[in-house]
C-alpha cells in the first residue's frame, strides 16, 4: 500500500464521488429518487471538501547527519511521517536536510518552513522537529529565526535531546510550544490532530506541568516506512532497518536506557518483518544496517535470521550484538548469510567497565571471539576513549587485546556526554571536561590529560586507516605511523 500526496488524494476521492452520477446514468431529466440521490452526492462532496479544509497542516522537518550511501529520507523521520499519513484529519508535508552536505545553508531550511506556512491557506499549522546532539545548535538558531520572521504556528519538539532533558525543558527551547518525551509516532499524531492542548503520556505543553511519563508506541500498529514506500527501496543499495526497540542494560553513557530506569524491549511483528525482508529480496538490496541496540537478545532474532535465510537474502547485514549472548544456533545461521556482527566492547578493564555499568565477562568474550574465528565470521569491535578511570596505557591495552585476536575491524570513538545519561549528571565526579565543538567530546578527566587524549585520538585514526588489515599489535600500528611520516 502506498500513500499519495494530499493533492492526488483529494483528486482521487472527489473524482470517485463525482463519478457516481455518471455511473448511474443520471441526466438533466431524472426521476425524483435519482434527483434525491444526486442531491445527496453533492452534499457528500461538499462535506468532504469541508473536511479537507479542516485538515490540520503539519510539516515534519529532519535535520540529519548523513553519508553518501544513506537513503534521502531517514528511517526515524519516515516512521513519523508514515504514522501521520495513517491518521485521519492531518495534511502532512515533510522535508529532510543533510547538515553535512557541502551546500547546506540554514536559510534554505527557514525558507522551506515559511513557504509551507504561506501555503497552508491561512490555517495555523504545526511544525515538528527531532532534536539530536548533532543538530541542537542549529535547531536553536532555526527556531529563533522562524519566530523573528513571523512564524506563528505551533512548534513541537521530540528526539533524544527532548526525551532525556532535565526538568524545565521549555526553558531550553523558549520558542517551542510542545515537547514529546519517548517514542514519537503515536504521541505526535495525537498532538497535531487538534488545535487543543491535549493530555497525552509523554507530552508537555509550555506553561503547564511537565509530563512525568514517556510516550510509548504500539509497534504492532505502526505502519512500515519501507512497505509504504516512504523510503524507496528500488535502486537503493543501502537501507536501515529495525526489528526491535529498547535495551535491558544500564550503561551510564547510553541513551537507550531511560534516565533512572530501563527501557522496555519491544519487537515489531514477525509478519511485518517477513514482508520487509521480501522487499529487500525484490529490490536486490546490497547492504542492510540493523539499528536494534542489541540484536541477539532472546530467541526472536533466530526467527528473523531464519527468514533472511529462507528468502535467500544476499545483502551484507550489520548487526549490533553482545559477545556474551552469542549462541551456537545464532552463529550457525550467521554462516548462512552475509552477516557482519558489531560488538560494543568499549573496554577490557573491569574497573573502567564498573564505573560506567558496562562490565564485560572477558572469559565469555574470548570464547565468543574464538567461535567467530573458527567459523570464519568477520566482525567489528567498537571501543570508547575518554571513559572515567581510563588512561592512555589502559586504552592501548584494550586496543592491543583486539589486535592480537585478529579482529577484522576495530573502531574507537570519543566519549560524548549525552543528555540525561547518568554519566552526564556525574561528570564532575570524574572530572570530565568537554570540548567546545558542536558535538562536544570529553577531552580530559581525573585520569588522563588533554595530551593523553590526543594520543588516544591519534591511535583511533590509525585504526580507521587500517580497517580490514590491522597489524597484530599497537607497536606495529604506531610503527606504521612513523614509517608514513
Amino acid at each position: 500500500m502506498c500513500f499519495h500526496s494530499c493533492g492526488e488524494a483529494e483528486h482521487e476521492r472527489t473524482g470517485l464521488l463525482d463519478g457516481v452520477g455518471t455511473h448511474l446514468g443520471l441526466s438533466a431529466r431524472r426521476p425524483k429518487g435519482e434527483v434525491a440521490l444526486t442531491t445527496q452526492i453533492r452534499l457528500d462532496v461538499q462535506a468532504f471538501k469541508e473536511r479537507e479544509s479542516r485538515r490540520r497542516p503539519v510539516f515534519v522537518l529532519a535535520l540529519d547527519w548523513t553519508r553518501a550511501k544513506d537513503p534521502r529520507v531517514p528511517l526515524g523521520h519516515a516512521s513519523l511521517v508514515a504514522s501521520l499519513r495513517a491518521a485521519a484529519g492531518i495534511e502532512v508535508s515533510h522535508r529532510s536536510f543533510h547538515l553535512n552536505s557541502a551546500d547546506f545553508q540554514l536559510e534554505s531550511v527557514v525558507e522551506a518552513v515559511l513557504d509551507w506556512d504561506r501555503g497552508t491557506r491561512g490555517q495555523s499549522g504545526d511544525l515538528g522537529i527531532g532534536v539530536y546532539i548533532w543538530n541542537e545548535h542549529l535547531v536553536h538558531c532555526l527556531l529563533g529565526e522562524l519566530r523573528r520572521r513571523g512564524f506563528s504556528g505551533r512548534i513541537v519538539l521530540g528526539g533524544p535531546q527532548i526525551s532525556y532533558a532535565p526538568a524545565g525543558v521549555e526553558q531550553l527551547y523558549p520558542e517551542a510550544d510542545c515537547f514529546i518525551r519517548g517514542y514519537g509516532e503515536t504521541a505526535f499524531a495525537a498532538v497535531v490532530a487538534t488545535r487543543e492542548q491535549i493530555t497525552h503520556p509523554g507530552v508537555t505543553w509550555r506553561g503547564q506541568a511537565e509530563a512525568t511519563s514517556r510516550a510509548e508506541a504500539d509497534l504492532a500498529s505502526l505502519p512500515s516506512p519501507l512497505l509504504t514506500g516512504l523510503i524507496p527501496s528500488e535502486g537503493q543499495r543501502y537501507l536501515r532497518w529495525e526489528t526491535q526497540r529498547g535495551c535491558p542494560y544500564r550503561c551510564t553513557f547510553c541513551q537507550h536506557r531511560e534516565s533512572g530506569a530501563r527501557l522496555r524491549n519491544t519487537r515489531f511483528p514477525m509478519q511485518r518483518l517477513r514482508e520487509e525482508i521480501a522487499l529487500f529480496a525484490r529490490a536486490g538490496t546490497q547492504e542492510i544496517d540493523v539499528l536494534d541496540p542489541i540484536f541477539n537478545l532472546g530467541q526472536e532474532p533466530l526467527l528473523v535470521l531464519e527468514e533472511l535465510v529462507r528468502q535467500r537474502i544476499q545483502a551484507r547485514i550489520s548487526l549490533q550484538c553482545r559477545f556474551e549472548l552469542l549462541k551456537p544456533e545464532f552463529l550457525e545461521l550467521c554462516t548462512q548469510l552475509n552477516v557482519f556482527p558489531e560488538f560494543g566492547l568499549q573496554t577490557i578493564h573491569t574497573e573502567e567497565g564498573r564505573l560506567v555499568q558496562r562490565q564485560n565477562d572477558m572469559t565469555r568474550v574470548e570464547t565468543a571471539m574464538g567461535e567467530l574465528a573458527r567459523r570464519g565470521i568477520a566482525y567489528m569491535v567498537t571501543l570508547i576513549y575518554g571513559l572515567p578511570g581510563q588512561t592512555l596505557e589502559s586504552f592501548h591495552a584494550t586496543v592491543e587485546f583486539c589486535l592480537k585476536r585478529g579482529v577484522h575491524v576495530v573502531r574507537a570513538f570519543p566519549l560524548n556526554l549525552l543528555r540525561g545519561t547518568e554519566l552526564e549528571r556525574d561528570k564532575a565526579r570524574w572530572g570530565l571536561v568537554e570540548s567546545d565543538d558542536p558535538i562536544p567530546m570529553v577531552i580530559r578527566s581525573n585520569s588522563f590529560d588533554e595530551a593523553d587524549w590526543h594520543q588516544m585520538r591519534g591511535l583511533a585514526a590509525l585504526l580507521s586507516k587500517t580497517e580490514g588489515h590491522h597489524p597484530a599489535s599497537v607497536a606495529q600500528l604506531l610503527h606504521q605511523k612513523l614509517n608514513a611520516a
